[in-house]
C-alpha cells in the first residue's frame, strides 16, 4: 500500500483543507484529514530539491509526502496524431497553402525529411505528453498511398513501447481520402488486422466527394473487424448536418453505440441553435461520443452536451508539425486553450474544462457516457474511492489556478507509481 500525505484534493478554493490519499493495487482506497508524517520515518527516495517528491518507509508502506500540492486528475490527449509532430526537432517555416488538401499534400511531400523515425519521433511526444501529466493517449495515424503502413507501425510500436505506463488506442486514419486513394481500403483492413484499435474517416462529403461510398468502407471495416470509429469532420453548416447524420444511422443500425467519435464536429459550432440542439439529441441518442482540440473556430455547447450526456474529450491534434507550429505536447496547456476559446471565466466552467481534458476523455476511450457524478465522487473514471489512482502533483491554490498557471514541475503518477517528475520520465521509463 502506497500512503500519500498532505495532498489537496481537487481544490476549488485555496484554503482546501489537506487529506491523506492511501493507495492500494493501483487504486485510490481512502481519503482522510491529512496527518503529519511521522518524524522517525526513513527515507527512500530523492527530496524535492533533487527533482522528484519524497518518500518515506512507515511501518512497510512507501510513505509520499504531498507537501501540501495540488492532487489533480491525469490527462489524456484524446486525439492525437504522433506520426506527424516535429517537437524538438529544428523548426520548420510553414509552407502549406492553407487548404485542407493543400495541408495534407504539403505534408506528404515533407515527412520523410524529419530528423528522426516514426516511432522515435513518436517516443519523443509520448514522453512530452506523460510528463505534462497525460497518462492515455488516441493517436490518428495516416494511411495512404504514398506511406503504405509505415506512419501507423511506427506509432502503434511507440505506444507499445510506453504500455506500462500509458493507456492507448490507435486510429488507422485515411488523411488523403478512401475515394481518391487507390488502395486505401485494403490498407485500413490490413491495419486492423495488425493492431488498429479503430478505423478513422475523413469529411466524407466535402473531401471524397462521396459520402456513400466512403461511410460504406469506414462502417464495413469496423463491422468486419469489430472494431470502433473515429471521424474527422470539418465539414460545417448543412453539409456536416448531412454527415452527422449518416453517421448516426449507421451507428444505430449497426449497434456501434458507444463505438463512434467524431473529431472536431464543427457542425456544432455553424449551425442555427435549434439546429445544434436537434444534431446534439441524435448524437446522444445514437451513443457517440465527440473530441475536440479546442480551436478558435469550432467551439463546441458543453452545456448541451453535458445535459445529454455525451462524452467530450479534448486533444492536441498536430504538434509543431507540417499543419502548424502550434502544439507543445503540454495538455495542460491545452486545457487552458479550451477554458480560453470558449471565453470562460467562472472557476465552475474552466473547472468543467479540466473534466473534460482527464475523464472526459477517459469515457470516450472506454466508450461510456458521462452519469452525471462529480468528478472526485466517480469511481471508474475520476478521484472516487476505487477509481484507477491516475493523478498528477502540482504547486497550484486551485484547479483553476493550476490551469491559468500551467506550473511547470508537476509529479504525475499511474496506477498509484510516479512516471514523470520535473518535465521528464523518471528512470526506468522510455
Amino acid at each position: 500500500m502506497t500512503i500519500l500525505r498532505n495532498v489537496r484534493l481537487f481544490p476549488r478554493t485555496a484554503d482546501a483543507e489537506a487529506v491523506d490519499v492511501e493507495i492500494e493495487d493501483g487504486r485510490f482506497a481512502s481519503f482522510t484529514a491529512a496527518e503529519a508524517t511521522p518524524s522517525s520515518a526513513a527515507s527512500v527516495g530523492p527530496s524535492p530539491a533533487a527533482g522528484g517528491p519524497t518518500h518515506d518507509v512507515t511501518d512497510g508502506f512507501d510513505v509520499i509526502d504531498g507537501a501540501g500540492r495540488a492532487l489533480l486528475p491525469s490527462l489524456g490527449d484524446v486525439h492525437a496524431h504522433l506520426d506527424s509532430n516535429r517537437m524538438g526537432q529544428t523548426f520548420r517555416p510553414h509552407t502549406a497553402d492553407g487548404t485542407l488538401h493543400g495541408f495534407i499534400m504539403n505534408d506528404r511531400e515533407n515527412w520523410r525529411g524529419g530528423e528522426r523515425s516514426v516511432r522515435d519521433q513518436a517516443n519523443y511526444a509520448i514522453a512530452e505528453i506523460i510528463a505534462s501529466g497525460g497518462t492515455r493517449i488516441r493517436s490518428h495515424t495516416q494511411i495512404d498511398a504514398d506511406c503504405s503502413l509505415e506512419r501507423f507501425v511506427g506509432v502503434r510500436d511507440a505506444l507499445a513501447d510506453h504500455a506500462d505506463v500509458l493507456d492507448s488506442q490507435i486510429v488507422a486514419f485515411p488523411q488523403a481520402g478512401i475515394v481518391t486513394e487507390r488502395g486505401v481500403r485494403d490498407l485500413l483492413d490490413a491495419a486492423l488486422s495488425e493492431g488498429a484499435d479503430l478505423v478513422g474517416g475523413l469529411d466524407p462529403l466535402l473531401y471524397d466527394r462521396d459520402p456513400v461510398a466512403h461511410l460504406d468502407v469506414v462502417f464495413g471495416l469496423a463491422e468486419k473487424h469489430g472494431k470502433g470509429v473515429d471521424i474527422h469532420l470539418h465539414e460545417r453548416g448543412s453539409a456536416g448536418v448531412f454527415t452527422v447524420e449518416e453517421i448516426a444511422h449507421r451507428t444505430k443500425t449497426l449497434g456501434l453505440q458507444g463505438q463512434v467519435t467524431i473529431s472536431h464536429a464543427f457542425a456544432l459550432s455553424s449551425n442555427p441553435d435549434s439546429e445544434v440542439e436537434r444534431i446534439v439529441e441524435l448524437l446522444a441518442e445514437a451513443g457517440i461520443s465527440l473530441t475536440t482540440v479546442a480551436p478558435q473556430n469550432g467551439v463546441l455547447p458543453q452545456a448541451g452536451l453535458r445535459r445529454h450526456r455525451i462524452a467530450l474529450g479534448l486533444g492536441e491534434d498536430g504538434q509543431r508539425d507540417y499543419w502548424s507550429p502550434y502544439g507543445d505536447g503540454d495538455l495542460l496547456r491545452r486545457t487552458w486553450q479550451l477554458a480560453f476559446t470558449n471565453g470562460f471565466r467562472r472557476d465552475e466552467d474552466i473547472e468543467a474544462c479540466l473534466d473534460i481534458a482527464s475523464r472526459g476523455g477517459a469515457q470516450v476511450m472506454a466508450g461510456a457516457r458521462p452519469e452525471g457524478t462529480a468528478l472526485v465522487d466517480d469511481v471508474v473514471f475520476g478521484l472516487g474511492i476505487g477509481a484507477p489512482a491516475d493523478f498528477m502533483l502540482l504547486d497550484a491554490d486551485t484547479v483553476t489556478s493550476a490551469i491559468m498557471d500551467c506550473p511547470a514541475d508537476r509529479d504525475v503518477y499511474k496506477t498509484g507509481r510516479l512516471v514523470a517528475t520535473g518535465g521528464r520520465l523518471v528512470d526506468g521509463e522510455r
